[in-house]
């Protein structure tokens, strides 16, 4: 079984323990009777994520997966993550995730990714940066055309070497490593999330400060069924693809973009 700090999703760590143990005839019945459930299907359907482990529940399973020090520290984040109601909650729970990790000198798998995607900053300047050899961060700062800081790109330039998503090749000069960044883990959308709407905000500023022929903002209203909706979202996620593909080809980069797609309902449905 992997180590405690490759998992964000409680469940699935526990089925995983409950998978190792079962090669010897460990069941169900008996992983919910050590935690002390009357329920012998109960962890059955917390791991199938049709219910959740209370604050009452946790302490019991982790001392039957007999679960202490950081390990017991680990698990507890893990559940206060999962079952979190909102982002804030669950970036607090993630932000304790990767401090415990830390100090068991073991990484948070996605970490950096996340660490990434959480700030519009950092796509700004993983993009912008290597067009600047030489460039201290206060010359790249006021290259942006909306409101960030020298500091803010000095500390996103510390984040995307460390990350290795940016290489200092000389002093101030900096290539990137990958075309692409992904990630995979349960704390990704979340930074997403964090990140659009950011970008988002910028586009509303941009309506202002950005002259007409250097934007192109556009968007439409209409009334549409579930079907629709899948055909238009199936056209959005290849446009989107095709416009990667487009400026993976330019070779003479000379200016940041950021483009948003956004299809969202503006009603309940009727």
């Amino acid at each position: 079984m992997k180590p405690i700090t490759e998992y964000q999703d409680y469940r699935r760590y526990m089925q995983d323990f409950y998978e190792e143990h079962k090669k010897s005839g460990f069941t169900w019945r008996e992983f919910s009777k050590d935690a002390g459930f009357a329920s012998p299907s109960y962890l059955k359907l917390v791991c199938e994520g049709k219910s959740s482990l209370s604050r009452v529940g946790l302490p019991r399973v982790a001392a039957a997966m007999k679960l202490s020090g950081f390990e017991l520290s680990y698990f507890e984040k893990m559940v206060e993550f999962g079952n979190a109601t909102n982002d804030e909650k669950k970036k607090a729970a993630f932000a304790d995730l990767t401090r415990i990790a830390k100090e068991q000198h073991a990484r948070v798998i996605d970490a950096d990714t996340f660490a990434y995607y959480e700030s519009a900053i950092n796509s700004i300047v993983r993009e912008l940066a290597p067009l600047m050899p030489g460039a201290l961060p206060l010359e790249i700062a006021k290259k942006i055309k909306h409101a960030f800081t020298a500091q803010q790109v000095r500390d996103s330039l510390a984040m995307l070497t460390k990350a290795k998503f940016l290489e200092e090749t000389d002093e101030n000069t900096y290539q990137q490593t990958d075309k692409a960044i992904t990630g995979s883990s349960e704390a990704i959308p979340l930074a997403l999330r964090a990140m659009n709407r950011e970008m988002t905000d910028l586009a509303k500023e941009a309506i202002d400060k950005i002259d007409v022929n250097e934007r192109n903002i556009s968007g439409v209203t209409m009334g549409i069924d579930a079907a629709t909706f899948a055909r238009i979202s199936e056209e959005v996620d290849n446009c989107r693809k095709r416009v990667i593909t487009l400026a993976n080809e330019c070779k003479k980069i000379d200016q940041v973009y950021r483009l948003n797609l956004q299809l969202f309902p503006l009603t309940d449905k009727v």
